[in-house]
């Protein structure tokens, strides 16, 4: 920063047609000196080229573990505002549904205690409050639970549960993903508090194979919706569809397992072969709808790139009926977290730990059975080896 107080670097992000944090961050400052030393020191690290933000050890609120992440910068005397900078994690509402008053009554306990910044939301999923002090965390906690709210994940725990807005919003939801949500945060409250984990376990769920939370690249548990009975058709509306798009072209021939066929007048598909990945329902929605045996495929091991690199979900559960109190997922669930507290290392996600051990062992833990869809590629390794109890 310069100073007469101006961040000609800052400045040039607020530039062109997109939206800009600069300018937020601005309209925070007006009234909290917090935001404005957020910017003095934002400002004085693209000068430096060096980040001003330090590791200062663990902060959290009593009886928690988690919820509360420490930020402090390195130069405290000259930007005081953020000589402590914390953010807290507030659990979202399955869905990310908010009332008006709720969002206020929150915001209020914010601008009373905090910078007024919000992350509305985190990757996690998490409703985030960016910058406080630390003498003002207990303040801002028994107020937040006071009104209804409760602290979200952080740390090697349960992460916050997320989910899509499942059958509030969309015709083609195949579970209901926020009463899923909601229930498995009740269940999971002192794995989600208090961290006992190797590392972070994130579960997301989504009503079809849309994925509109992205849990197959981001959950370490993905519960997707699906069905394991035949698409149905509506032949007339297919016809309809075929006088304004090349039904062929468009959506047999992109079909990834090849299961469907049209030949002018009748759409033909093969259930058997179809892994129901939406995209025919998504471009003919009128005419096609998930069948009305209903569930979810539950697949593990997505994660970002930070120790072995990003992976991908994969299936361990091609098809679970998922019935309220969800008894049979919290089982499985619990089974995998005593396999990865044996087995895994610090710092290593459940996904990674399945590719240093290998899926045998974590089926064999869990008592999950074998089966096709948990092949990600083809075995490089000509020889097979049977142990004493397979032979038996």
């Amino acid at each position: 920063m310069s100073k007469d107080g101006k961040t000609p670097m800052l400045d040039e992000l607020e530039k062109g047609a997109w939206p800009s944090f600069v300018k937020e961050i601005k309209k925070s400052a007006k009234k909290s000196n917090a935001a404005q030393d957020l910017l003095n020191i934002l400002e004085r690290s693209y000068r430096d080229k060096v980040t001003h933000w330090k590791h200062g050890g663990i902060v959290g609120v009593l009886g928690y573990g988690g919820g509360v992440i420490g930020r402090y910068c390195d130069l405290p005397e000259e930007y005081p505002g953020v000589a402590h900078f914390h953010t807290i994690r507030i659990n979202q509402p399955a869905g990310f549904y908010y009332t008006s008053t709720a969002l206020r009554e929150l915001m209020d306990i914010w601008d009373k205690y905090g910078s007024g910044l919000t992350n509305f939301h985190g990757s996690t999923g998490d409703l985030v409050l960016l910058g406080t002090q630390t003498d003002k965390l207990e303040a801002i906690f028994a107020e937040t639970t006071a009104k209804g709210w409760d602290l979200g994940g952080s740390g090697s725990c349960l992460r916050t549960p997320s989910c899509c807005a499942g059958m509030s919003r969309c015709e083609f939801a195949n579970i209901d993903t926020m009463e899923i949500c909601d229930t498995l945060t009740h269940k999971f409250q002192d794995e989600l508090h208090r961290p006992a984990f190797p590392y972070k376990f994130k579960i997301k769920v989504a009503g079809c194979a849309n994925d509109c939370v992205a849990a197959i690249a981001r959950a370490d548990m993905s519960i997707i919706g699906t069905w394991r009975d035949t698409i149905r058709i509506d032949q007339a509306e297919v016809k309809n569809y075929s006088k304004s798009m090349d039904i062929k072209t468009e959506v047999t021939d992109m079909c990834p397992t090849h299961c469907m066929n049209w030949d002018g007048s009748t759409l033909k598909i093969g259930d058997k072969d179809c892994n129901r990945c939406m995209h025919c329902i998504n471009l003919m929605p009128k005419a096609l709808r998930p069948g009305k045996e209903k569930g979810a495929t539950i697949m593990l091991g997505g994660k970002a790139p930070i120790v072995t690199g990003a992976l991908m979900s994969w299936v361990i559960v091609p098809f679970m009926k998922l019935e309220k109190p969800y008894d049979n997922l919290e089982d499985l669930i619990r089974k995998l977290w005593e396999w990865w507290d044996d087995h895994g290392k610090n710092r290593e996600r459940i996904g990674e730990l399945v590719d240093r051990l290998g899926m045998r062992s974590m089926l064999e833990s869990t008592g999950l059975p074998p089966v096709p869809q948990m092949v990600k590629a083809p075995r490089s390794n000509p020889y097979v080896f049977w142990s004493a109890e397979d032979v038996k």
